[in-house]
């Protein structure tokens, strides 16, 4: 017998709890200058709850080839990959209009 979703109430395979966490929250990304005038990609607005941040930004640093972080409810690239980073996240499947880009 599967695990049952404590909230949804469909089995984990079914369950339907991380698509709907991807369509609410607004997303924003943004640069910003860090010490010695390095450049960072700032994620911020992904519901933590919902979806492993930690695993989103592992794949994201993978994919990117840079360094970051998960910290303080943002996720923190090194470099600027502003433009990456939209694609990357409308494969993850978050949809586009609730991306923001500064």
């Amino acid at each position: 017998m599967s695990e049952i979703c404590k909230q949804c109430g469909l089995p984990k395979e079914l369950c339907v709890c991380e698509t709907i966490s991807k369509e609410t929250k607004k997303i924003k990304i943004y640069k910003e200058k860090k010490r010695f005038g390095k450049t960072m990609t700032i994620i911020e607005g992904i519901d933590a709850t919902e979806i492993d941040c930690r695993k989103l930004a592992k794949k994201l640093k993978s994919k990117l080839a840079c360094g970051g972080t998960y910290k303080d409810g943002k996720i923190e690239l090194q470099g600027d990959h502003v433009a990456r980073v939209l694609e990357l996240l409308k494969k993850e499947g978050f949809p586009e209009s609730i991306i923001e880009v500064q």
